[in-house]
């Protein structure tokens, strides 16, 4: 199928490509990485996390072998990516070593136990229409998020990432995602794998092809997070998701340009229902 079809850079690899999603930009006087066959990232991928990167047409993902989920997920949402109706098909991730990403039967038992679903990190319903959609049911792009969270809160904000893209005027949305490992909230019963479930969850959404017109917003959640929660509650700065996460956002971006808009919250958040400023 379709969504088998990506492209892995490991550690090892010489290939250039991972310097253009897994570390910071640098002066060298080596060619200009070739540009990527996909483009997820607004202003470079996030930077940190494993060597393990793969880049689908459906998202950008950073592996985590350790906790056997992703470190980030980076996808661009246009007015051709949503569809419904596909199905939720579990599948092993076939392009990450075996032993550092989970199996569908890992999560046996885990809704009743944990009360978690599968949640997506690329969400089907904004990515379903690209041709390999398939590769969002790859457990790699899964973590065991809690229902209540997963089904409130999280995903009014995912709705609201797939409305922005349909507005007039608005080509792409980029989205970056991923997990924070801050306290313990328990283990999946069905596998005996090392693995470690995330306490929460940072999102940073940015209309356009850069965060510098202002049109951005970040937002953390707790797994803990009620499902009748308002988003608009849990906005972040970029620079405390760095903090928090170990990751480092826009970093092809002037460094003062960088440190102006990390510290600030950005507009966007006007335009998807929270109108009253954040402290």
């Amino acid at each position: 199928m379709q969504g088998s079809t990506s492209f892995k850079y490991l550690a090892f690899s010489l290939i250039p490509l991972i310097a253009a999603c897994t570390t910071p930009t640098r002066q060298s006087a080596v060619l200009p990485a070739p540009a990527l066959p996909f483009d997820n990232c607004a202003v470079g991928c996030p930077t940190g996390g494993s060597p393990v990167t793969l880049n689908r047409q459906a998202y950008t993902l950073n592996n985590n072998g350790s906790t056997k989920f992703a470190n980030w997920v980076s996808y661009k949402i246009t007015k051709a990516t949503a569809a419904s109706g596909r199905s939720r098909d579990w599948r092993t991730d076939p392009d990450i070593p075996a032993g550092e990403t989970l199996d569908p039967v890992d999560y046996n038992g885990a809704n009743v136990a944990l009360k978690i679903d599968r949640g997506h990190q690329a969400n089907l319903a904004s990515m379903a229409g690209v041709a390999d959609w398939q590769t969002l049911n790859y457990l790699s792009n899964i973590t065991p998020q809690k229902a209540e969270l997963n089904q409130g809160p999280w995903a009014r904000l995912e709705d609201q990432e797939r409305n922005l893209s349909k507005e007039p005027g608005v080509d792409q949305v980029y989205v970056a995602t991923g997990p924070l490992y801050e306290h313990f909230v328990g283990s999946l019963p069905g596998t005996n794998k090392v693995h470690t479930i995330p306490s929460g969850y940072w999102k940073i959404i940015v209309v356009g092809s850069s965060p510098e017109t202002g049109l951005y917003a970040s937002f953390v959640m707790n797994q803990e997070t009620p499902k009748g929660a308002d988003f608009c509650d849990y906005q972040v700065t970029v620079d405390h998701i760095e903090e928090r996460s170990g990751l480092t956002f826009w970093s092809t971006l002037p460094q003062a340009l960088q440190a102006t808009l990390k510290t600030r919250q950005g507009q966007l958040p006007n335009r998807i229902g929270c109108n009253r400023t954040k402290a």
